[in-house]
């Protein structure tokens, strides 16, 4: 049972959206942004950093959302999306995007500098400045959006097959028509 009052009974972050039109248009257009603008990272890699991030901060809505958008558009999606969530470290991703969920995993654990071994192994494995300020801005914002659906106590889907849907509107419209 959510903490307030929501005038529609969507669940997650799409409930309190609905309800604050208001607020929902500035965290849409930053979604779209920093998951579909421009990156040297793919948008499913940016949605797969998402749900990482929202799998170890426990929002279940977030990770499975993104974790959907994610496997909607990468390779072998769903079980790339399942093996990052049980240990990125082994997960059948580049040495890069390893790399990167290393220092987004930093980022979620603690308001602090990421290590410098974090972003030597980045830098080793590729990363330029442009992908570590993707991947701390995507891991920082998604720290924010699981707060707001976890602390409000949102509620989850019922229905079976919402977040494989929701990951293909995301994928073909993006946040501002979510």
């Amino acid at each position: 049972m959510p903490h307030i009052h929501l005038d529609s009974d969507l669940p997650g972050i799409r409930g309190l959206m609905s309800d604050r039109p208001d607020t929902a248009a500035p965290l849409n257009a930053l979604a779209d942004l920093i998951l579909r603008g421009d990156s040297p990272l793919t948008r499913g890699e940016r949605e797969l950093i998402a749900s990482h991030v929202s799998e170890r901060n426990a929002t279940r809505f977030c990770a499975d959302t993104h974790g959907a958008a994610a496997a909607a558009q990468l390779d072998d999606g769903k079980a790339v999306v399942e093996a990052v969530h049980r240990d990125p470290g082994t997960a059948p991703v580049s040495p890069l995007l390893r790399a990167l969920l290393r220092v987004a995993g930093e980022v979620q654990q603690q308001a602090a500098p990421v290590s410098d071994e974090a972003v030597a192994a980045a830098r080793a494995a590729g990363a330029t400045d442009t992908h570590l300020h993707d991947t701390v801005l995507i891991a920082a914002a998604f720290c924010m959006y699981n707060r707001y659906v976890s602390c409000l106590a949102t509620t989850l889907p019922t229905e079976p097959g919402y977040y494989e849907e929701a990951g293909r509107r995301i994928t073909a419209h993006g946040y501002a028509a979510v």
